[in-house]
């Protein structure tokens, strides 16, 4: 694991975005395509639309890159708060990428359907591969979950399917994400973390001891991939470093 301190969120979004832009450059000196799972959530924002702009929107070979997302809120596409939508406001109608490149989770069927035809895609595209994607980019909320992985749910737990759709109470809403089975199989997976209200739980998942339950982001742990933290100051201000 390798872990990067930024003084502040602007910082740490122009540190990511350098960072993310070689890594797809360099993997595609070896390969035709590129994998990226794209994150929902208010953090990435930032970064999406530092990506959109010049110089990176001219130099990442974005007609290469196949997108996906790590999980999605069973809302229709027009609401803010689909995941999908926010990439696509900030991101992908701004830059040259291919329409068929372009993966979301449908949340115009049901949610369990939804999640069935996700696994489908994901397994036809990645029959003949060692790994699964090449860049995983998450986040992690104040009480430890990354993903849709939320402590104590019954998902956390999935150890098969690489997709899982289910209820949330706390949100009164249902939720489809990716589970940590197909996510360590990725060549390289990227947290972005920013905020002294996550300071003590970025402390626990990183330096503490192993609790999936209580902390859903401790089971990210790459089986061949990278994993890289990407913190400001605020966020890493309770590890002892």
């Amino acid at each position: 694991m390798e872990l990067h301190i930024a003084k502040d969120p602007a910082q740490l979004s122009e540190n990511v975005a350098a960072w993310i832009s070689n890594y797809i450059q360099e993997v595609l000196q070896d390969q035709e395509k590129f994998t990226f799972v794209l994150s929902g959530g208010n953090t990435p924002k930032q970064l999406y639309s530092l990506l959109a702009k010049p110089p990176y929107a001219e130099i990442i070979p974005w007609e290469k890159i196949h997108f996906f997302w790590g999980d999605e809120r069973a809302v229709p596409f027009e609401d803010e708060r689909n995941n999908a939508r926010m990439a696509y406001d900030v991101l992908l109608d701004k830059v040259p990428v291919n329409p068929d490149n372009i993966h979301v989770m449908r949340t115009d069927i049901g949610p369990e359907q939804s999640a069935q035809e996700y696994e489908q895609i994901l397994r036809k595209y990645f029959k003949d591969e060692e790994l699964t994607f090449d860049l995983v980019l998450l986040g992690m909320g104040d009480d430890g979950h990354t993903l849709s992985l939320f402590p104590g749910m019954p998902v956390v737990h999935e150890e098969e399917a690489w997709v899982k759709a289910f209820f949330l109470p706390a949100q009164d809403m249902y939720r489809i994400t990716l589970t940590a089975p197909v996510v360590n199989d990725a060549a390289c997976v990227l947290f972005l973390t920013t905020g002294g209200n996550k300071a003590l739980t970025l402390k626990s998942v990183i330096e503490g001891t192993y609790d999936a339950d209580k902390f859903p982001s401790q089971l990210i742990r790459p089986q061949e991939g990278e994993l890289h933290w990407f913190v400001d100051e605020a966020a890493a201000s309770a590890m002892e470093l």
